[in-house]
């Protein structure tokens, strides 16, 4: 564990909170008029998935939990797990939809992928900033069409649902915004 102050947390980071292990999602600085700076933190508890709302006053320290990433390609799903694989010594982990969370919509079977351990547990994932996904379901292009035109929904081969401009057709591959879920290009 190391520890911060709280005016240092950032989204996404793992932090100890009382007795339990939470990742931090979202995160508010304020500073009221003459009052003193503090931070509103929203964060999901990892073991029992519960969300904790927690105002920080901005000196406040917090312990970070010192996490052992390893390079782990996805396999594939199975039911509400997912299957991961050592590339070092051809382990397989499997991670819950809980622990994954938004995540999952972003993973491709045979994708390379950070997987995140806390003492030998695995507790999530670091994606990379942007995926590539073939779309398999959108309503057909407009010939024509510019990328400033009209948008519509398009679903991708993970299931997840991504504005797109009207000129994506099936079979396109798109590359996405892991952090919002964003269509940025055609590929």
């Amino acid at each position: 564990m190391s520890s911060l102050q709280a005016s240092r947390l950032k989204k996404g980071m793992l932090i100890k909170f009382g007795d339990a292990l939470v990742r931090v999602l979202e995160v508010q600085h304020q500073t009221p008029g003459n009052l003193r700076a503090h931070v509103r933190s929203k964060m999901r508890d990892i073991k029992n998935d519960r969300l904790v709302d927690h105002k920080f006053r901005a000196d406040d320290s917090v312990e970070r939990a010192i996490l052992d990433e390893r390079q782990m390609q996805y396999l594939y799903r199975e039911g509400d797990m997912f299957v991961f694989m050592d590339m070092e010594n051809y382990e397989q982990v499997h991670l819950s939809t809980e622990v994954l969370g938004t995540a999952a919509q972003f993973l491709v079977p045979e994708a390379i992928i950070g997987v995140e351990f806390y003492e030998e547990a695995p507790v999530g994932l670091h994606l990379p900033t942007t995926v590539d996904l073939k779309v398999v379901d959108t309503a057909p292009g407009i010939k024509g069409a510019t990328a400033s035109a009209q948008v519509k929904p398009a679903t991708v081969e993970t299931g997840l649902v991504v504005t797109v401009p009207s000129f994506i057709n099936n079979d396109d591959h798109i590359r996405v915004n892991t952090d919002t879920g964003d269509y940025l290009s055609r590929v």
